[in-house]
């Protein structure tokens, strides 16, 4: 059952790739979104803003890759929006493969898709100054943790995209996502911020997982951030995906 689960999903998710590869605006959307925010912020707000850094690109980075993965996976639920409508998930399940494979091949798509989105704007960061003197480890950790943020935004995408009643519907669920860095540590220390504003950025998941990122590539000690921006991605990821599939066996069943 494993062995069927795992080649079904390889060849959905090859499907799903084929799509991409035909249209690779869909990546090149997500990425100019946060480039010119990151452009924005450099070259017209970054002279402004006091972060106690000496250079802001360092600083900011961290949180327009967060963007990025948010402006992303908007294009799950809306291509999972499709398949429904078009009838594509009444064909699978005339054919003997795992229903559960069908949700995981547009995730490992969303997946795919997101770190080649993630890879184009750090490239575009390096270009604006952005430096890093972090090993590979800490490389490596910057890298799990946005494929956990990834996965648990692509499994609330799957539910937006099950539930959806049109294909507005469908992809607008990833708005306030979007605009949930800017309240968070992403662009600014939340010590600046009034009283109020600044207890929900202090405790909503995207400033523990910034600070994480930004205290990893600035090889500096992380704390218990690391440990409270895990727990938030796991949580979410493990929530998001208990209630996609509840909604996916409603549809199927």
């Amino acid at each position: 059952m494993t062995k069927h689960f795992f080649g079904d999903t390889a060849v959905l998710t090859g499907r799903s790739l084929s799509h991409i590869l035909r249209s690779p605006d869909t990546i090149i959307t997500t990425a100019v979104t946060p480039i010119a925010m990151m452009l924005l912020f450099v070259f017209v707000f970054g002279g402004a803003i006091q972060t106690g850094t000496d250079n802001y690109v360092n600083y900011l980075l961290p949180g327009i890759l967060l963007i990025t993965i948010a402006s992303g996976i908007a294009y799950t639920a809306y291509r999972l929006f499709l398949d429904l409508q078009g009838g594509i998930f009444e064909r699978f399940q005339s054919m003997p493969i795992a229903r559960s494979a069908v949700l995981w091949a547009h995730v490992l798509t969303s997946l795919v898709a997101n770190i080649v989105s993630v890879v184009v704007v750090v490239l575009v960061g390096l270009l604006l100054g952005f430096r890093s003197g972090a090993g590979v480890p800490a490389w490596l950790a910057v890298a799990g943790i946005l494929v956990l943020f990834t996965l648990a935004l692509t499994w609330l995408a799957v539910i937006a995209g099950l539930s959806a009643k049109t294909v507005d519907g469908a992809s607008a669920f990833s708005y306030p996502l979007i605009f949930l860095p800017f309240i968070s540590s992403a662009f600014v220390p939340t010590e600046t911020m009034p009283g109020p504003v600044r207890w929900f950025a202090e405790n909503q998941p995207v400033t523990s997982i910034v600070n994480t990122i930004r205290d990893l590539l600035a090889q500096q000690p992380v704390g218990t951030d690391i440990w409270v921006a895990l727990g938030w991605c796991v949580g979410i990821l493990a929530v998001a995906y208990f209630f996609a599939m509840s909604a996916y066996r409603r549809k199927i069943s």
